[in-house]
């Protein structure tokens, strides 16, 4: 990797890359094996150490049998927090708060925040790190934002300049080539607490562009992410299936998303996958493109980037994600998650801040993001409303996997409706075991013809 970092920041110097290539400096390039981890984010921790050092994967704990369901023990289960913070402290910590959550803290009365040791738990293949080096000053971004041009299976952007730079980085975030889980579940909680399963599936996410064995950039028009969902529950969406396919061509490829109605028998394009379209396992919480904080297209906003600063967010969500300690009854209650099942680490994240465009419509005029410098999908969202009041805040519940060093799970995620109380948890793969690490499967897996092969009524 040493030989590779002399040789671009060479080509750099003596100005052979061009005008045509990505903002990195020589200097930048150099840092990635020194000051900087091999994806850009800071290797030292803050100056009182409330964020540490990054120093590589989290180990498994004691006993831990990778053979059994994944159901991940927490392996840091024995840490207490070091404080908690709620709407008679919050302002000793405002600095350090999104918008979203202290509007929280102010709304619910049970709403708290408790704060644990940081833990970098974040790590990748070899593969990915060497094409993340290739895009310091290969990779660029076309069409005001919404194309990749010149781009390798890696992190798009190790030094982002641009809001939409920091975007991209989230939607070609690394957890896995490929994942599957046999019970992805979301539920709805009302304002009276009563919790509401909205979609259990079999889920299949696969990013065809991350196979370990590629040796080629990303093609313009290259299908960088595929979501298939086969729901066994509630009984009104048995036997629905659900199939989605991301390009990095945001204008002329897009969004292409599918469905098969076993009432019907058939298979639908269904464009309104997307955007503002309200989520078919929200409740009316939430819309499509608040999946995992941001899931979806630019083109509807003005993206800026705001910088970089230090935050709590919910971080090594082990607690939550283990029916044993925290099971469906507890970790969920009236208004939000139970905050004895949540973990919440200070950790430094790329803020952005995306305006709608002058004749687009979306729900949101205005949204804010605070995404995680070394795990780039995790995140927070503070959405904002017509007049400019916080209308929803979505947080990830992340983990690492440790049993496969490298890889990450981010994608569960929760959507808080302050307007009316409710929240959905979505994507939670608790009641399947959690999400395990696949071989990719063949292409023709995620197409829509595979759908109508295995449909039934």
């Amino acid at each position: 990797m040493a030989q590779g970092i002399k040789t671009l920041a060479a080509l750099l110097a003596a100005g052979i890359a061009g005008t045509a290539l990505a903002a990195a400096t020589p200097e930048e390039i150099k840092s990635l094996s020194g000051a900087r981890t091999p994806w850009g984010a800071e290797v030292a921790g803050n100056k009182d150490g409330s964020i540490p050092a990054w120093t590589g994967a989290v180990n498994p704990p004691a006993g831990f049998d990778p053979q059994k369901p994944m159901r991940r023990p927490d392996p840091f289960a024995n840490e207490k927090a070091l404080f908690s913070i709620d709407a008679k402290n919050m302002d000793k910590y405002a600095d350090k708060l999104s918008d979203g959550t202290k509007a929280m803290l102010k709304k619910y009365p049970t709403y708290r925040l408790d704060i644990y040791p940081g833990h970098r738990t974040a790590n990748y293949p070899k593969f990915y790190l060497d094409n993340t080096l290739k895009n310091a000053s290969a990779c660029k971004t076309g069409s005001d934002g919404l194309k990749l041009e010149g781009c390798w299976p890696g992190l798009p952007f190790p030094f982002p300049k641009t809001g939409n730079e920091v975007v991209w980085n989230r939607l070609l975030k690394f957890d896995a080539p490929a994942m599957t889980t046999t019970a992805m579940s979301s539920r709805v909680v009302d304002t009276q607490g009563n919790i509401t399963l909205t979609g259990a599936s079999t889920a299949y996410i696969q990013y065809p562009i991350f196979d370990p064995k590629r040796t080629t950039p990303i093609s313009d028009n290259e299908i960088y992410e595929a979501l298939r969902l086969d729901y066994s529950a509630p009984n009104r969406k048995a036997g629905e299936k659900v199939l989605v396919r991301d390009s990095v061509d945001m204008l002329d490829t897009g969004r292409r998303a599918w469905s098969y109605l076993p009432g019907q028998r058939r298979v639908k394009l269904s464009p309104d996958l997307s955007y503002d379209t309200p989520s078919p396992t929200g409740g009316g919480t939430g819309v499509l493109d608040d999946t995992a904080v941001f899931f979806g297209a630019m083109d509807r906003y003005d993206f800026k980037l705001v910088g970089k600063k230090e935050m709590y967010i919910p971080y090594n969500s082990y607690k939550i994600r283990d029916p044993q300690v925290c099971p469906e009854n507890v970790r969920h209650m009236k208004n939000h998650l139970n905050p004895d099942c949540m973990r919440w680490e200070l950790h430094r994240v790329w803020v952005v801040e995306a305006t709608l465009k002058p004749g687009k419509r979306h729900v949101y005029p205005k949204r804010v993001f605070h995404f995680d410098e070394d795990m780039p999908g995790v995140g927070i969202a503070d959405n904002y409303d017509s007049t400019g009041q916080i209308y929803r805040v979505v947080l990830n519940l992340p983990i690492s996997l440790y049993e496969t060093p490298g890889h990450h799970a981010t994608d569960e995620y929760v959507t808080h409706d302050l307007a009316t109380g409710m929240y959905a948890h979505q994507t939670d793969p608790t009641d399947g075991g959690g999400w395990v690490v696949t071989p990719l499967k063949p292409n023709s897996f995620f197409m829509p013809e595979a759908l109508a092969a295995e449909g039934v009524r």
